[in-house]
């Protein structure tokens, strides 16, 4: 074997070792809450999520909100700006102004 096949042989197994290839299901996300991508975090009520979801579609510029919810149920409240504000990098605008969902 030629030392050049020696070393793309070990370059790319120690490359997969470290790459840190995970899927979401990894333990870092195990039983918590995920939505587009973002981790909300575990133990997050049945309201926190739906104003997660609420919030987040907001911030990608689809206004939603349950309007008694938000003014009823602080999980929804809380849930309602951790969404608006964790998503806000997910806005995609066209150049022709037009949402990008």
């Amino acid at each position: 074997m030629s030392y050049r096949l020696l070393f793309t042989s070990v370059l790319i197994t120690g490359s997969l070792t470290f790459s840190g290839c995970q899927s979401n299901g990894s333990s870092r996300y195990k039983e918590g809450y995920v939505y587009h991508g973002i981790y909300f975090g575990k133990g997050l009520s049945p309201h926190a999520k739906q104003g997660i979801r609420d919030g987040c579609e907001t911030s990608r510029g689809v206004y939603t909100k349950s309007h008694t919810l938000f003014n009823d149920d602080n999980d929804y409240y809380n849930g309602w700006f951790t969404g608006r504000n964790r998503c806000r990098g997910l806005l995609q605008i066209e150049e022709d102004g037009n949402l990008i969902l």
